[in-house]
Formats: structure tokens, C-alpha cells, sequence
């Protein structure tokens, strides 16, 4: 439970902002005491989301201080505000509700980044359902979103294999192949969107996508002719 040491307004703030998301983020916070003498004090965030976050520590500054905040994971550092604290059943206070002074989608990691993705997309799911969406702009957006599943997909087997301490560099096709089928899926795309005359000559990139598709095309067909021979 959170309970504030004083009923700040920009505590009320920082909790209405967004949801946050559960973590396990190692940190680093500094702060100066009454008596100006510089405290540091490790500990972690437990809860966080662009604004802020809940942090366990053993000893912490008192709500309104302003703390630099270390995520020890990247050693990116940040500037926060004391907004509360938080305390267990019992009433001892073993934490505080930070708020950053400047908001960040990056300051936790990716973690934090890929867990704020996913609320998002099950929040545009249910957009979707509601209809009213150009059917070109919903194909779009599946094939992105299986984009990134492949490749989430890919970045686990790697992870797993680094902790099985097997052969890592056997997942590299596996990255390779899934650009390739995009890479496909996009040419037929655009090749769709010349039939029905939506890419023009003053459409932006067009010269590069040429120079980047004929040397494509040459590279492929000697690879091609390399196998045949």
C-alpha cells in the first residue's frame, strides 16, 4: 500500500498519469541530508512507468527532495522527486514514490519498454475492433506487428542459447530469413501501390528505393547464377 507522507499535488499527479508497470530494476539514488552531506543509497524500482516509479530502499529522503536516480542496469542517470512514501503493513516506511523531472520511456530499459508496448498494443486491439479502419492501414499494421514477433522470437533463442552456452551465431539465418520475407512482403506491397498509380515520381525515396532495388537485383542474380553454374 502507498501511503503519502503529505498530500502533495504532484504526488496526486505522478499516480494519475499512466499505469505502472511491475519490475525488478537495481538503483542508485543521491541526495543531500539537512545537514548538506551528500547520502547515497542503493536499492530497487519495483513499479514504474514513464513518469516515475516505486523504489525500495532502506533509507530515503523525505518527500519533496529532489535525488539523482542511477539505473545501475545502463548507468543512465536522471533526476527525480520525492512525491511520497511507501510503507509495508506494519507502517514502517521501507520506500518512496519518485517522480522524474523529466519523463522518460527509456530510463528503466527495454524491459520497462517492451512490457509498455505490449499494454499498448492490446489497447489498440480493442481500437480495432471497433472498426473503421482503411483495410491497407490494419495489413500494415499486422505485418509490423509480426515483424517484431519473428524477431522477438529470434532475440529469445539467442538469449537462450547464450545461457546454454550453445552456438549462438546458428540463430543469425533465422534473423536473416525473417528480413528477407519482409523485405519480400514489402516489394509486393509497393508493387501493389504502383498498380493502382499511389507511388508516383514525386513520391519521397523513390530514386533511392530504384538504386537500392537494381543493385538488389543484381547481387541476388548473381548469387542465383553462383548456384547454378
Amino acid at each position: 500500500m502507498d501511503k503519502q507522507t503529505a498530500d502533495r499535488p504532484e504526488a496526486n499527479v505522478e499516480r494519475r498519469k499512466a499505469a505502472r508497470f511491475p519490475a525488478v530494476i537495481p538503483v542508485e539514488a543521491k541526495w543531500s541530508d539537512a545537514s548538506g552531506k551528500s547520502v547515497t543509497q542503493t536499492g530497487q524500482a519495483t513499479e514504474v512507468n514513464a513518469s516515475g516509479g516505486l523504489l525500495e530502499m532502506n533509507t530515503h529522503p523525505s518527500a519533496g527532495s529532489e535525488i539523482e536516480l542511477t539505473n545501475l542496469l545502463s548507468n543512465e542517470t536522471i533526476r527525480a522527486r520525492v512525491v511520497g512514501s511507501r510503507r509495508s503493513r506494519k507502517g514502517d516506511a521501507f520506500g518512496v514514490a519518485v517522480a522524474l523531472l523529466s519523463p522518460s520511456e527509456t530510463f528503466w530499459g527495454l524491459n520497462f519498454q517492451l512490457r509498455k508496448a505490449s499494454a499498448d498494443l492490446v489497447k489498440i486491439e480493442q481500437e480495432i475492433k471497433s472498426g473503421g479502419i482503411a483495410p491497407s492501414i490494419l495489413m500494415e499494421f499486422r505485418d509490423a506487428v509480426d515483424h517484431v514477433r519473428r524477431t522477438a522470437w529470434a532475440v529469445q533463442e539467442w538469449q537462450e542459447r547464450q545461457l546454454l552456452k550453445r552456438d549462438t551465431q546458428t540463430v543469425l539465418p533465422l534473423i536473416t530469413t525473417e528480413r528477407i520475407r519482409r523485405a519480400t512482403q514489402l516489394g509486393k506491397a509497393i508493387s501493389t501501390d504502383l498498380a493502382a498509380h499511389e507511388v508516383t515520381r514525386e513520391t519521397a525515396g523513390i530514386e533511392e528505393l530504384f538504386r537500392v532495388v537494381e543493385n538488389l537485383h543484381q547481387r541476388v542474380g548473381d548469387l542465383l547464377r553462383e548456384r547454378d553454374a
